[in-house]
């Protein structure tokens, strides 16, 4: 039996008094809940694919929009694991804009005159920012389109786009609206139904129905993984690591990122994290490598990039710079002698980087789960100051900024 099947097997009470009653659940929980996602996409197709014509996606290139993918933290982290596959299904600028920089420089994101849609991505739709920047465009830029992902029926963000013809919302399960502090299961489920998205943007009737295959060889290596991964946070998290560093490539950065997120907010800044992509590390980055420091790198799929990859792992181990090299992968031929520790999910088939996120951010969830318990604090609300909450609080919106061109 697993170590996240042991903390499954708690008490009720026993769970609650430990912090346990919503993290361990959150986290097992997600490749049950990936088809469920999928078919809400699917149910609501014909919509959303009129939606995304209507905004200019999947028709002449010439008149495509400018992408913008908003968020604040875990949310901002889904959009950046969106990106690549976006831009090159949908073949026009996609970028990834935190509502928090909305929030302070609006007008150097929105050009007069260009078309855009935007795509929300938020747990509870309540974020401060993100509530506040969409009003603001709803209001101020009114040919902006915007499609809202959200977990949470009761939201703001989902009330405001309700009856607009150039809005649209996509609803998420309750059960992946996250109890605990950290997002876990509503991060994968919003990058899938982001997945979904790219696919219902191609003028491919059948492109959809071609990712439910990968869906299917990502539900099956989820499930596989979750308990190999556990056991190696588990073991990692009983080490006296004080820091930890992630790297990643193209798409895997963001998971680098969340990841990196994920042990810091868990273990309320006990570890710290850098994350970095494989080729940014030496640039200053790897300075942070000690023995103490923990080194994950999310390895490519992609035969250039994980030359890249595999040379900065060599390097680190020539130098000694730390004790411990973890190599997440799906492939994980000939990768003993490039790290310490080489685990990956079973893969039925090969899948392309785009789409290996929600699997591969599990361990990056387990580690923060584990790490947060050797720091014997509640990974439920593992912040025992309230520096942070499940909902950001204590931010007091003055108004969105437009700064002047004058000097």
């Amino acid at each position: 039996m697993s170590q996240l099947s042991e903390l499954l097997k708690l008490s009720d009470q026993e769970k609650k008094n430990r912090g346990l009653l919503n993290t361990p659940r959150e986290i097992a929980q997600q490749p049950d809940t990936w088809g469920g996602t999928f078919a809400r996409l699917q149910k609501s197709r014909p919509e959303i694919k009129e939606f995304l014509r209507a905004a200019g996606v999947g028709g002449d290139p010439s008149q495509a929009p400018t992408v913008i993918l908003v968020g604040a933290g875990t949310s901002d982290y889904t959009g950046r694991a969106l990106v690549p596959l976006l831009r090159r299904m949908w073949k026009c600028e996609v970028i990834a804009v935190p509502s928090t920089d909305l929030m302070t420089d609006f007008p150097d994101y929105v050009v007069p005159g260009r078309s855009y849609l935007w795509i929300s991505f938020s747990r509870s739709g309540q974020s401060p920012e993100g509530v506040t920047v969409l009003r603001k465009a709803l209001a101020d830029a009114p040919d902006i389109h915007h499609l809202v992902v959200t977990c949470n029926a009761d939201g703001e963000m989902i009330r405001d786009v309700k009856g607009n013809r150039r809005a649209f919302a996509v609803l998420l399960d309750e059960a992946v609206n996250d109890r605990g502090l950290a997002m876990t299961s509503s991060f994968t489920n919003m990058v899938l139904a982001g997945q979904c998205l790219a696919h219902l943007g191609l003028a491919n009737a059948d492109s959809l129905d071609d990712y439910g295959d990968i869906l299917g060889t990502l539900i099956e290596a989820g499930k596989s993984f979750l308990d190999i991964a556990a056991d190696r946070a588990a073991e990692l998290a009983a080490g006296s690591y004080n820091s930890a560093c992630f790297v990643g490539s193209g798409p895997l950065k963001a998971v680098a990122t969340e990841s990196g997120l994920k042990l810091l907010e868990l273990t309320a800044g006990k570890i710290r994290t850098v994350t970095e992509s494989a080729l940014g590390l030496r640039h200053g980055p790897m300075a942070v490598l000690d023995k103490e420091t923990l080194f994950v790198c999310y390895l490519s799929n992609d035969e250039c990039k994980r030359k890249y990859e595999a040379d900065l792992l060599k390097e680190i181990g020539s130098k000694g710079l730390v004790r411990t090299r973890v190599a997440v992968g799906s492939n994980g031929k000939d990768l003993t002698s490039l790290a310490e520790l080489v685990l990956g999910p079973k893969m039925m088939r090969p899948v392309a980087d785009y789409y290996r996120a929600p699997v591969d951010i599990m361990f990056g969830q387990l580690l923060g789960l584990f790490f947060s318990m050797r720091c014997g604090l509640k990974p439920d609300t593992p912040s025992p100051t309230g520096a942070i909450n499940r909902v950001v609080q204590g931010v007091q919106i003055y108004d969105v900024c437009s700064p002047s061109l004058k000097i």
